[in-house]
């Protein structure tokens, strides 16, 4: 279980509480972006709303396995986010991948040495462990996108 409770830790910090590698993270970045910067475009680009969009996707897609559900996300279909019409459609998003992450890391908390070595799915996908480091390295990825998209807009607004 400490191997488990590694890893819980190692997720809430680049997307929930952390500060130590990036002296930041996710939810800090994204909790005081109006609707108007989570949707405006630098170039092309990704916006700050479909990045956030495509980590929860991610992270919604592999806690459904984790609560014993299919995994049922696909690639192809990570940046299709709906429209956002709205602050509170914006809002919405952000509570979802606080709410998705905290889920997240609370059953990887629960997972025994021994879960974290199976498969996830199936055998060409890698063992739990291999998939929970992707998704930790995938954010903290995306986590530098959205800082310097945020910087940049905010550049942008003052010069």
């Amino acid at each position: 279980m400490e191997n488990s409770k590694t890893l819980a830790s190692r997720f809430r910090e680049v997307l929930l509480d952390g500060k130590w590698i990036a002296n930041t993270n996710v939810k800090q970045q994204i909790m005081d972006v109006s609707f108007e910067e989570a949707n405006q475009r630098i170039g092309s680009l990704n916006t700050i709303a479909l990045l956030t969009f495509h980590l929860d996707y991610y992270i919604g897609g592999v806690l459904n396995v984790l609560e014993g559900g299919p995994l049922e996300i696909r690639d192809r279909f990570s940046f299709d986010m709906p429209e956002l019409k709205s602050a509170s459609d914006w809002g919405r998003l952000r509570g979802q991948i606080i709410e998705h992450s905290e889920l997240f890391a609370q059953h990887i908390e629960k997972m025994s040495d021994e879960q974290l070595e199976q498969y996830f799915v199936k055998k060409d996908y890698g063992n739990y462990r291999r998939n929970i480091e992707g998704i930790i390295e995938h954010s903290y990825y995306h986590l530098g996108q959205i800082s310097l998209i945020k910087k940049l807009i905010r550049t942008v607004k003052t010069s």
